[in-house]
């Protein structure tokens, strides 16, 4: 083990990949020389020549190649600064790569990794700091990653840039300095395989990427008050681990959902869904869902910490259950 931070962790992810296998190739704008608009990619230009690309300012033609590259046998490691700015490439993304392998009968392989970071707090306004997780999660063929401590973000990009088919791997501009400890070497963890960052046994609150974080805050603070909440961290919402949150629910038998993005459509209602069709019985309460607002992400400091999900907002959501 390692101490890294979640950055150094990414950066590592993709050191072991390229090293492991020529065909994998690191692109986007200021990816090199520069180091990536977080620093994230920083010195793998000098150990790498030729094989990490700066690119002109246009996502349409960042992935429009990547997607190429990848039919052609190539396993691009993709970067779009903010998530934000993903509508750019769209079609690319949802209308060309997730469809070339079933519409060509699984005779086309497109091993893309599309490398993107969300997420508020840093006060950079509404176009700089979404979180647009289940925009993806709804195309059919796009897995979707959102590690949430360094070893899984590692573990994750090996994951994600060994598999044939599309992935995004969406970073939170928040975790980047967040240091752990991370296994040195080839490291991969499997993709649909959740994790439980806390045992408990009295409430199941599922939350991913940075809200990991809030959500284990909360259950601190809760265990103070005599209630013992699980905290399980999906990883990937495609392909999600349904087993691993109804098995948590079948223990607790309460379910509180956390996430950055704004309610309505957030991936959320989805496990909140999961839960209703396939764990009905198992619940004692009705679901709760700890989530943004229905509003564009706020540039003041004061609004947007009102806006975002808070360890206060998880805690209230919890003890409304008992």
């Amino acid at each position: 083990m390692k101490k890294m931070t979640y950055a150094e962790a990414i950066r590592d992810g993709i050191r072991v990949e390229m090293n492991r296998d020529g065909n994998v190739y690191l692109c986007g704008e200021d990816v090199g020389k520069f180091g990536g608009c977080f620093g994230v990619t920083a010195g793998l230009v000098g150990e790498f020549p030729g094989r990490v690309l700066d690119t002109p300012i246009t996502e349409t033609a960042i992935i429009g190649s990547a997607v190429g590259a990848a039919a052609a046998g190539l396993r691009p490691v993709a970067e779009i600064m903010f998530i934000d700015f993903t509508g750019v490439c769209m079609d690319e993304l949802f209308n060309q790569a997730v469809k070339m392998r079933y519409m060509f009968g699984g005779k086309a392989k497109i091993p893309l990794v599309l490398k993107t970071i969300c997420g508020g707090g840093v006060a950079a306004a509404a176009q700089h700091s979404q979180c647009m997780e289940a925009w993806f999660a709804h195309i059919p063929g796009l897995k979707t990653v959102m590690p949430a401590t360094p070893a899984d973000a590692k573990g994750l990009m090996a994951a994600a840039v060994r598999d044939d088919n599309p992935v995004i791997y969406i970073e939170h501009k928040q975790l980047l300095g967040l240091s752990g400890d991370v296994p040195e070497g080839e490291y991969v963890v499997p993709l649909g395989k959740a994790d439980i960052k806390r045992a408990g046994t009295d409430v199941t609150i599922v939350a991913w990427s940075w809200m990991v974080h809030r959500a284990l805050a909360a259950a601190e603070a809760l265990a103070k008050d005599g209630i013992s909440a699980e905290v399980l961290d999906p990883r990937t919402l495609v392909p999600l681990d349904k087993a691993a949150i109804l098995a948590s629910i079948a223990k607790t038998h309460k379910l509180v959902i956390v996430h950055e993005a704004v309610k309505t459509g957030g991936f959320g209602g989805e496990i909140a869904a999961v839960a209703a069709e396939e764990g009905f019985d198992l619940l004692d309460a009705p679901v709760k869902r700890v989530t943004a607002p229905d509003t564009p992400v706020p540039f003041s400091p004061v609004l947007e910490k009102a806006f975002l999900p808070d360890e206060g907002k998880i805690i209230q959501a919890v003890k409304e259950l008992f």
